[in-house]
């Protein structure tokens, strides 16, 4: 966390532009959970538009793909 920190706040104290993705939604951006999370937020927030890109999660139906392959594998070496 530290080390986000120190990130986030030189590039913020420099006013270097900052591109960040996160799973975060933007209560959660607005409403954290400790002292430590909200001086990264706010410094976030101060610099960067939040936009929200809406859609399917590739990454948990590839996950489930893995998993299926993975049984497969298994089961074949049990026959």
């Amino acid at each position: 966390m530290e080390q986000m920190f120190f990130v986030i706040d030189s590039r913020y104290r420099s006013r270097r532009p900052m591109i960040i993705t996160t799973n975060l939604k933007l209560a959660e951006l607005k409403n954290p959970p400790d002292l430590a999370h909200a001086r990264i937020y706010d410094r976030i927030l101060e610099r960067c538009a939040p936009l929200l890109f809406a859609g399917k999660n590739f990454r948990e139906e590839n996950a489930g793909a893995t998993r299926q392959a993975a049984k497969d594998i298994v089961n074949r070496k049990h026959e």
